[in-house]
C-alpha cells in the first residue's frame, strides 16, 4: 500500500526503495516531510500559527486597500504587461501558463519577455547561477526568450524593456502591485483551490501563510481580469462544478476559463524522448521539487505506471549528489520537467514527464482579452478588472 503526503512516499517493505533509514545522512530523511503536509492537518501545536495567520491576513487586506484607494504608488512601463499569478503560495501552474503565452504573444509578431522574482536562485552552483529552476525550462522550451530574475519587478521590468522585450510576462505578479498590469490573470488549481490538500481529519485548511498558504483573501479574485483554473482534467467534475461558483460568488462577471495539464511525453538526460505509453505498467519511482507534488503523481499514475517510492523535496530545492540513492533501484526513475534542469548535472539516469497546458475552455475570451492588453498605446480598450481600477495603460 503507498503512503501519501510524507517528505518520502514509500510502497510496502518488499521494494529496495521502501526502507527509510534513520541516519540522518539519509536522502529520504533529508527531503523530510513537506511543510504543507504538516500545515494540512488539524489540531495540535500547527494551530498556534493562527495568531501569526490573523496578522498576516490583517497586514494584506490592509496592503490590498491602500493600493485600492491609490495610496501607494504603482509605476508602469512602455510596454504592455501581462501578468500571471495567483492567490495561494505553491504551484498552480503558472509555468505552462506562461510558456503559452509566450508563445501566443510571439504568434501576434511581438516580443515577449518573462519577469519574475527568480525564488531559489543559487549563486553556489552554476546550473543556476542566473537563472532558477523554472527560468531555465522556459530556456530550453522557448530559446531565445528574454528573462530578468529580479526581486525588484519595476527594476527588472525596465531592463527587459531595454533588451527589446515588447510585451512583458509579468511571472507570479499577483500580489505585486507596484508594477502596473494590462492583464491580470488569476490562477486556481482544482485539486487545491486555497493551497492545502483535504485529509482524513476534514476539508482543506484555508488559512493565511503561516497556517495555511493563502496570501490574501479571496476577496482578491475581483481584481483579475480572469480567472484560470487549472489541471481541471485532475479534478471531480462536481468538484470543478462547486470550485467555479466560489469563484463566481468571489469576482461577479470574471471570466472563468479552464485549463488542463496535458502530459506530452518523456525526456531523458540527452533531449532524447519517449512515448508515455511505455509508462503503461511499468515499475516507477518518482522524485520532485515542486508546489503541487500530488498532481505529479497522479499524471504519472493515469499514465498506468505502478509508483513504488516519490521522494518529495522542498519547492526550488536544489539536489545534491546522494539525493537520488536508493531510487530507481530496479526501476524507471521519473521526475518532473522542472526538475530536470537540476537533476541533469548529478548524472543519473531518468526520465523527465514533459506537460503543456491546453484551454479546454473560454480559449476565445482570452484571446480577446490579450489582444486588448497588447493593442498599440492609445487603442480603446475595454475598462474591467485591473485596468478599470487604475485608468488604463498609456
Amino acid at each position: 500500500m503507498t503512503r501519501r503526503g510524507e517528505g518520502t512516499v514509500t510502497s510496502d517493505s518488499a521494494s529496495p526503495a521502501a526502507a527509510v533509514s534513520a541516519d540522518a545522512t539519509d536522502p529520504a530523511r533529508r527531503a523530510g516531510t513537506r511543510w504543507e503536509t504538516r500545515l494540512a492537518r488539524r489540531g495540535g501545536t500547527v494551530e498556534l500559527l493562527r495568531l501569526p495567520a490573523a496578522l498576516f491576513g490583517a497586514a494584506a487586506r490592509l496592503r490590498g486597500c491602500a493600493y485600492d484607494k491609490g495610496w501607494m504608488h504603482v509605476e508602469a512601463l512602455d510596454v504592455p504587461v501581462v501578468s500571471v499569478g495567483n492567490l495561494t503560495s505553491g504551484g498552480t501552474g503558472k509555468t505552462p501558463m506562461v510558456a503559452w503565452l509566450v508563445s501566443e504573444i510571439a504568434r501576434r509578431g511581438l516580443r515577449p519577455g518573462v519577469l519574475s522574482r527568480g525564488y531559489g536562485k543559487s549563486s553556489e552552483s552554476a546550473t543556476v547561477a542566473d537563472l532558477n529552476d523554472e527560468g531555465l525550462l522556459l530556456k530550453r522550451e522557448l530559446p531565445g526568450l528574454l528573462q530578468v530574475q529580479d526581486p525588484d519587478r519595476v527594476r527588472g521590468g525596465r531592463a527587459l524593456v531595454e533588451r527589446g522585450a515588447e510585451v512583458v510576462l509579468l511571472d507570479d505578479g499577483f500580489q505585486h502591485r507596484r508594477l502596473a498590469r494590462d492583464l491580470d490573470l488569476c490562477l486556481v488549481d482544482a485539486t487545491r483551490p486555497w493551497g492545502l490538500p483535504g485529509t482524513s481529519d476534514g476539508p482543506p485548511v484555508c488559512a493565511f501563510l503561516p497556517r495555511g498558504l493563502m496570501r490574501e483573501p479571496r476577496s482578491g479574485l475581483a481584481r483579475a481580469d480572469a480567472i484560470v483554473i487549472t489541471r481541471a482534467e485532475s479534478a471531480d467534475p462536481q468538484v470543478v462544478e462547486s470550485l467555479e461558483a466560489e469563484l463566481k460568488a468571489a469576482s461577479p462577471g470574471t471570466p472563468i476559463l479552464h485549463a488542463a495539464h496535458r502530459p506530452r511525453e518523456l525526456r531523458d538526460p540527452r533531449g532524447k524522448t519517449h512515448p508515455l505509453g511505455q509508462l503503461d505498467g511499468r515499475a516507477v519511482d518518482l522524485v520532485s521539487a515542486i508546489g503541487n507534488p500530488d498532481a505529479f503523481e497522479a499524471s504519472v499514475t493515469r499514465l498506468g505506471a505502478q509508483v513504488g517510492a516519490h521522494r518529495r523535496f522542498p519547492d526550488h530545492y536544489v539536489y545534491a549528489a546522494g539525493d537520488l540513492d536508493g531510487l530507481g533501484d530496479g526501476r524507471l526513475l521519473v521526475t518532473t520537467a522542472k526538475d530536470a534542469v537540476k537533476l541533469g548535472p548529478l548524472g543519473r539516469e531518468f526520465q523527465a514527464l514533459e506537460i503543456e497546458l491546453e484551454l479546454v475552455r473560454g480559449r476565445s475570451e482570452l484571446d480577446a482579452l490579450l489582444e486588448s492588453a497588447i493593442a498599440p498605446h492609445g487603442t480603446e480598450r475595454p475598462q474591467r478588472g485591473s485596468q478599470a481600477r487604475r485608468g488604463g495603460r498609456g
